[in-house]
């Protein structure tokens, strides 16, 4: 699917991951991530862009080329952040896709609902919902 996102700015996260093609359907069904277009690499197999839309914010990410000095390597040292308004359904919609747990919902010190995912292409996810104020 190709469209005509609104203009990449700021700093937007692109992820390597092994299998992007499936990773783009699994954040579709995980987390509503609307596919804006893709460009498959020579072999037919792997991805070498991806841009997804999550929440209104841009994530790209391809595969990885290890035969162009690329390799794959995974990484704990980032986390996707997406501040919603029903952190409820999101966890849940994640979780049904099949997303684990690494930290269940619960209310912060700072105010806000939080918890923590990580889906099956080792991503982190931390998901945070502001209390409406009464």
């Amino acid at each position: 699917m190709t469209d005509t996102p609104a203009p990449i700015t700021g700093v937007t996260p692109y992820i390597n991951v092994e299998g992007a093609a499936a990773a783009s359907e699994f954040y579709q069904r995980a987390f509503g991530a609307k596919e804006h277009m893709r460009l498959p690499a020579e072999d037919g197999k792997r991805l070498m862009h991806c841009h997804l839309e999550i929440n209104g914010g841009p994530l790209l990410m391809s595969d990885s080329f290890p035969e162009h000095g690329h390799p794959y390597q995974p990484s704990s040292s980032f986390t996707m952040h997406l501040q919603v308004s029903d952190i409820d359904m999101w966890f849940k919609r994640a979780t049904d896709a099949g997303c684990t747990v690494t930290m269940p919902v619960a209310l912060m010190f700072w105010g806000d609902r939080f918890g923590t995912l990580v889906d099956p292409y080792n991503v982190c996810w931390s998901l945070g919902e502001t209390p409406k104020s009464a």
